[in-house]
């Protein structure tokens, strides 16, 4: 690096450059009156397809294949990039402004959930699936749970954005940041080499949090940086994002809330099954 920055005293908000500069502030809260839409289902997912994303619309679609007709959803676009996050009705739902966010409408009071390792911690509860009753298991899906929501920040908004997304490329935050991403990367492997599924031998939220970051990291689906984390010597997370990529829910639900990409592969809401079965009716 040639130029050294010296901070302030004080720090002080400027216009920052780069995919996010012209969104992101240091204050919370809405910028602008606007309620959500609200469909005709119980559970209301507002959202976008990123990893975050992913996470939730997997989770539904995997519980509606395994015949849960209560997890039908509605899924509403939230365009992050016109700060659609900001607005009046979804800060009521997440102060916070980050998808993704839901609301289940079964009960007398809605029930507001945000962040996205409690969106699936609830929904499994409700439901009853994909998360062990026994404590010992339980608590090993928990662990990786809770690994991914600490660990997703580095890969995302360390690696992704300084190799990415930033407007300059810096030695000095892409070395660090390759280097926790290819130490994570070695954490998933070594616990796949031992298991056929993150926390064990019986498929969970913890495969379904982990799988839009890293499983989409290493089949070359983010960044572009497969080749770069020499991903390909992970061969227990290839097999294992291999085998989670081939099941139909995995495809169906990765696509929902996609605002680009192919016909097949892009879906701004959902509000049935058929609106996923038509775009992937197009695909060649």
């Amino acid at each position: 690096m040639t130029n050294e920055f010296t901070p302030p005293k004080v720090w002080t908000n400027e216009q920052q450059g780069g995919t996010w500069g012209s969104i992101n502030r240091p204050d919370s809260g809405a910028r602008h009156e606007q309620e959500l839409p609200v469909g005709k289902h119980p559970i209301q997912l507002y959202s976008m397809g990123t990893p975050n994303g992913q996470k939730i619309t997997i989770l539904l679609e995997e519980l509606l294949e395994k015949g849960i007709t209560e997890a039908e959803y509605d899924a509403f676009l939230i365009k992050i990039g016109d700060g659609d996050q900001f607005s009046s009705g979804f800060v009521d739902v997440n102060p916070n402004s980050k998808i993704p966010a839901l609301v289940d409408r079964s009960s007398e009071t809605p029930i507001n959930v945000f962040e996205s390792g409690s969106i699936l911690f609830y929904l499994a509860e409700k439901f009853g699936a994909f998360l062990p009753t026994a404590i010992e298991d339980r608590t090993k899906v928990m662990n990786w749970l809770f690994w991914l929501q600490g660990s997703a920040p580095y890969l995302g908004g360390g690696f992704g954005h300084f190799y990415h997304y930033a407007p300059e490329k810096y030695e000095y935050p892409i070395n660090r940041f390759s280097m926790e991403a290819k130490r994570q990367l070695d954490v998933l492997d070594k616990q796949l080499a031992k298991n056929t599924y993150i926390a064990g031998e019986e498929y969970s939220i913890a495969d379904m949090a982990i799988w839009p970051w890293y499983g989409n990291l290493v089949l070359n689906n983010a960044y572009n940086a497969a080749e770069f984390l020499d991903v390909e010597s992970y061969t227990h997370v290839q097999r294992w994002a291999k085998a989670l990529a081939d099941r139909p829910a995995v495809q169906r639900g990765r696509i929902v809330n996609k605002p680009m990409g192919e016909p097949w592969e892009a879906i701004e809401e959902r509000h049935s099954a058929e609106d996923i079965d038509k775009a992937l009716s197009l695909k060649p």
